[in-house]
């Protein structure tokens, strides 16, 4: 079709040319009439510059099995197509969006090459000026999401010394009283020995301590009021039978699950005169495994947390992998834990059922920790945050809601958008939605979006059970 220099100059992208330049544009490029559907594909070679002369053109971009409209407009003179040929091999030359006209369309098209040329020869210093801009937000962009990765990775830090502090303190504290528990049941061994000439008797509380050292090992523990009133108990006991201190004594062995029973067979054994010392020997038993369990436990935290930490980093496991989406938002949940609060309620509804994902663990950990994270802010210590899993058309679904105060409507159109946040100066890089929305969305070929009354705010993540190139999704990343 005939191109029209006059036709050209109407268009607001060429109006300041000068007819020779518009001349020149009709003599490489054309004009050509697009009948309703698709022109061009994402993700396709980017071969052709395209100016919309007449009709209406929609561009949209995939996300996830679906392409979401992104514009829609019918004014002369839009573009779209390879706007990006100007840069070369810099980038790769794709289209970066679907275009396709819902009428018949007339666009002037021109080949990247003559667009990169046209560029180059006419407006060098725009040129420079373009492509300075566009590397240097992309090179902006990469340098806050590395701040981000590093600020993921200080959550993990301050994180996991928060949780390892109280087991390590709490197996250091019942080391220290091992250590002087056992000299004591020495000393204490020593002098029964000494004043008891009784060798049966002596066998009789070896077996009565070995009793009370596996009754304390699987004891449950007791309320306060219970615990209590079981003290009181023993404690009258101990006095009515001229034990000294036996306040001191009744808490462990209430603690061990002993009773009047037990005493009374300690005293058939040793009689009266050596009760005090033999109840003191196996008391001291009994604290011994009491505060070796408690090692035990503090040494099974310690372990579950760098598990969990491992877990959460990713860096002995293969970056993109099939991954329990469970275990990796268990992790998250235990590296955050400190900051979690106990204001907040976390409630976990998993469908168990659901399949391993094919995924790049570590960054959908980022992911989570953001989610997380954005919604403890907005509850300030206090509220409920329920993480929810389930499958929905061949999707893994995680749905992250809060009962904070929600996210305006005016602003949720634009949460993910890099650079936006709603947070004070100093207390947010506005790139953690931004950098989750493309870990789910470019990296995995999922969704993610928000749907947000007052009190009620929902996150909503879905990735494909089913795997993609991850080579080729490195090149276009």
């Amino acid at each position: 079709m005939n191109c029209s220099p006059e036709e050209l100059r109407s268009l607001f992208l060429f109006e300041k040319l000068t007819f020779d330049q518009l001349a020149w544009l009709c003599r490489v490029g054309r004009v050509e009439t697009f009948e309703p559907g698709p022109v061009y594909a994402e993700g396709e070679p980017a071969t052709c510059f395209y100016v919309m002369v007449e009709g209406t053109v929609v561009l949209s971009r995939r996300v996830g099995p679906d392409d979401i409209e992104v514009n829609r407009s019918s004014s002369p003179g839009v573009y779209s197509g390879a706007f990006q040929a100007y840069l070369g091999e810099q980038v790769p030359q794709v289209y970066v969006n679907s275009m396709r006209v819902v009428v018949p369309s007339r666009f002037f098209v021109l080949s990247a090459h003559d667009f990169a040329s046209l560029m180059h020869d006419w407006f060098p210093m725009a040129e420079h000026l373009l492509e300075g801009l566009f590397f240097g937000t992309k090179t902006l962009q990469q340098a806050v999401g590395q701040r981000e990765r590093l600020l993921a990775l200080g959550t993990l830090s301050a994180g996991l010394t928060h949780e390892l502090n109280n087991p390590a303190a709490a197996a250091v504290r019942a080391t220290a009283a091992l250590r002087e528990r056992v000299a004591q049941m020495r000393g204490a061994l020593g002098e029964l020995a000494a004043s008891s000439d009784k060798g049966a008797a002596l066998d009789k509380l070896v077996h009565l301590q070995d009793d009370a050292v596996r009754a304390a090992a699987g004891q449950p523990v007791l309320g306060p009021l219970e615990a209590s009133d079981r003290e009181d108990a023993l404690t009258d006991w101990l006095d009515d039978h001229d034990v000294a201190e036996g306040w001191e004594l009744a808490p462990v062995l209430v603690q061990a699950g002993l009773d009047s029973d037990w005493l009374e067979q300690v005293e058939a054994a040793v009689g009266a005169e050596y009760l005090p010392k033999a109840l003191s020997w196996l008391v001291q038993g009994v604290e011994t495994e009491l505060l070796l369990s408690e090692i035990e436990a503090a040494s099974s935290r310690i372990s579950s947390l760098v598990g969990a930490a491992r877990q959460y980093s990713q860096l002995d496991r293969a970056p993109y992998q099939q991954v329990d989406l469970h275990e990796l938002l268990e992790s998250t949940l235990v590296i955050m834990g400190g900051k979690i609060g106990p204001g907040v309620t976390v409630v976990r509804d998993y469908d168990r059922s659901l399949p391993r994902v094919p995924a790049f663990a570590a960054e959908l950990n980022q992911v989570w920790t953001n989610l997380i994270d954005n919604a403890l802010y907005a509850m300030a210590g206090h509220g409920t945050l329920t993480i929810s899993t389930r499958v929905e058309h061949d999707q893994a679904v995680v749905g992250f809601r809060d009962t904070g105060p929600g996210v305006p409507p005016d602003i949720q159109g634009r949460i993910f958008e890099p650079f936006f946040t709603s947070k004070p100066v100093g207390e947010g890089t506005g790139l953690g939605l931004d950098i989750s929305w493309r870990i789910v969305v470019h990296r995995h070929h999922g969704d993610l979006r928000v749907e947000s009354v007052p009190g009620d705010t929902l996150f909503r993540v879905a990735l494909p059970l089913t795997a993609h190139d991850p080579d080729q999704e490195e090149a276009a990343t």
